[in-house]
């Protein structure tokens, strides 16, 4: 990588490759290969480190480097029990700040969930789910819980990527969301609410039956 980039975007960089597993759980990296790799100093990359430790994406090991922190289940439970509430609320609030714009991006990334094929676009189906996921969390106007949400959906994300061996159905991507949206778009307030936490839901009892 020739060009240099500023500290910002590394941090977007390096935080979806562990989101998205292109560094898994537990690898190892130190600063002087990463600032090699953005031909870009190690102070820098040392604030990187600590920013993604900060969002418990990462461990700093003192005098060795930095780890990819593993998925610790335990934290992911208590990260569902706070999403299943405030996702719902983000849905619940967009019912009545919705723009048409963004009611028509809703409506994209459903149209292309349903074209995927789970075992060749599963990835591709994650990525959208957290896009349906974004628009939403903007689309309610309240600042605070879309920073809140975003910070919390970095780790549910990466379960969802860690988790492609567990399904073999788009439907849990097409039948929910496609129901969050259709509340929204009848202007069904309980109903949005239902369907959101419905989404979670069903992600996480399907896991914990494929891991008890």
């Amino acid at each position: 990588m020739n060009k240099k980039i500023g500290k910002d975007e590394i941090y977007e960089i390096l935080k979806r490759k562990i989101i998205e597993l292109d560094y898994e759980p537990g690898e190892v990296f130190n600063e002087v290969d990463i600032a090699e790799e953005f031909n870009i100093s190690r102070t820098p990359i040392r604030k990187v480190f600590h920013q993604l430790s900060t969002d418990k994406l990462l461990n700093i090991i003192p005098r060795f480097g930095a780890q990819v922190a593993p998925i610790d289940f335990m934290y992911m439970k208590s990260v569902f029990e706070v999403t299943r509430v405030l996702d719902p609320f983000a849905a619940r609030l967009a019912v009545d700040r919705i723009t048409d714009e963004q009611i028509e991006g809703l409506e994209a990334i459903i149209d292309r969930l349903k074209t995927y094929d789970i075992d060749v676009d599963y990835q591709k189906a994650i990525v959208d789910d957290q896009r349906f996921h974004n628009i939403i969390f903007f689309s309610s106007g309240n600042l605070c819980l879309q920073e809140i949400l975003h910070n919390l959906h970095n780790h549910t994300e990466r379960l969802w990527h860690y988790s492609q061996r567990y399904f073999d159905t788009i439907d849990l991507f097409t039948d929910s969301l496609g129901k969050v949206l259709e509340a929204i778009k009848e202007k069904d307030k309980d109903m949005a609410e239902k369907y959101a936490r419905d989404h979670i839901d069903a992600f996480v009892e399907k896991i914990k039956k494929e891991l008890l």
